[in-house]
Order: C-alpha cells, then structure tokens, then sequence
C-alpha cells in the first residue's frame, strides 16, 4: 500500500543517443538573451546586461519528435532553438574551470515561448512564468554524452520552419559560455543531477501556427524535428 495520499508524478526522463538507458530530468533552467545578435533583436543591448535565468517545470518537456499541441490564450507562439547541457553532477559557487565536469551531455532544444503573454508581463514588470513554462513549452531531443562527443564550444545552430531558414548561428557566438552559465547559475541555485540548461538561442526567433513543421540542427547532435498540432 502506498504511503502517498495520490499516486506520485512519474519520473520525467530524455533518450541518451546511443543507448537504452534514460536521462532523468529535475528541473529545467534557461539563460536568456545569450547571443548578441538575438538580445539586439529584442530590444537590449548585450553588452551592458550579465546573465538572468528563468525555468521552466520538468513536466513541461516535449520529447524527441513528437508533435507539439499549440498552446492556449495566445496569437504568438515563438521558437527559440538552442543547444541544452544536462547535468550528471552538481554544487554550489562552482569555479568556471571546473564547471565542465558538471555536465553528462548535450542536447537540441526549442524554448517556445508565449511572445504576446511575455510582453505583457514585460510591459506590466511581471515574471514570466506563462510565457515560459506552459505545458509543452520545453521541447528537447535526446541527450548526447559528452564522452561521445565532447564539449561543443563552436558549432552550427540552423532552425527551419516548414523547410525556410530562420535562425542560423553558432555556439562560439554566446555571450556567456556554457562553463559560465553553469558557474553563474550555482551562485544562485544548487545545481543537482538531472538538471538541463538551455543556453540561448539566435536571432531570427519567429511565430509559429499549427501544422508548421520545425527542424533544429546543430553540429554534433544531429536533428530534432517537430510538428505544431492544434490545441488540445
């Protein structure tokens, strides 16, 4: 008989690439404003602004390439392709020399993001939480051990949205890298096992309607590609 007074919420995992092992998620944290070319697009100006943070629930992952249900009480629903680290350690004020060996792999990503929710709160100095962490709102594509492949620090970033280009950039291009995001982060948080990092994403972030298909590519991870479904 179970001591919990509901049935607890399943474990939410990713695939690893090349294996039938399963990465466990615990939560998930997303730099924003991490390339200069994309800040600029929004409005900021990257070099006056250091890292900020926000998340989004585990259960918020869309996995691999399943089809993406168009989320409700928007008209601007936006992509935001980005590379993600998933952490098989952590700590606290961790030094970015060490902050590597955090990491287990990489993964491809896609922020969505509610852009008219978002302005809103923007313009009100509202947190962004219903712009960011809708159901859905994280989609990410297996996870990639960094004994395979290494740590990517250059490297293609290309998002197509019904097979037209709309972001192209490269990792090299961060402001932060992903040894500073994990260092900056663990000053504020303590990073544990399970935790993914989305690191940024390019200019050229654009709306999506139901029926688009997305394909995110970057160097080293192959491709995630998915379908925009109707709302459910």
């Amino acid at each position: 008989m179970s001591d919990y007074v509901i049935d607890p919420p399943p474990v939410v995992s990713l695939p690893v690439a090349g294996s039938t092992a399963r990465f466990p998620v615990r939560r998930i944290f997303c730099v924003g404003r991490n390339y200069a070319d994309h800040a600029r697009e929004m409005g900021h100006d990257p070099d006056r602004e250091p890292p900020f943070f926000f998340d989004k629930p585990a259960d918020a992952l869309v996995v691999g390439d399943e089809d993406v249900p168009y989320p409700s009480c928007t008209q601007q629903l936006e992509h935001e392709a980005e590379l993600v680290a998933a952490l098989g350690s952590g700590g606290r004020d961790v030094d970015p020399a060490k902050a590597s060996e955090l990491v287990f792999g990489y993964a491809i990503g896609n922020d969505l993001t509610r852009r008219d929710i978002q302005a809103e709160a923007k313009k009100l100095g509202r947190p962004w939480t219903m712009a960011k962490g809708f159901d859905g709102s994280a989609v990410c594509g297996p996870v990639h051990p960094v004994a395979r492949i290494g740590h990517p620090s250059e490297g293609t970033v290309h998002l197509h949205v019904n097979g037209t280009l709309r972001q192209a950039g490269d990792i090299s291009q961060m402001i932060w890298s992903v040894p500073e995001i994990i260092a900056g982060l663990s000053r504020l948080v303590e990073l544990k096992p399970g935790d993914l990092i989305y690191t940024g994403t390019p200019s050229g972030v654009g709306r999506l309607v139901p029926g688009d298909v997305v394909e995110i590519a970057i160097a080293g991870l192959g491709k995630l590609r998915n379908r925009i479904a109707s709302g459910g």
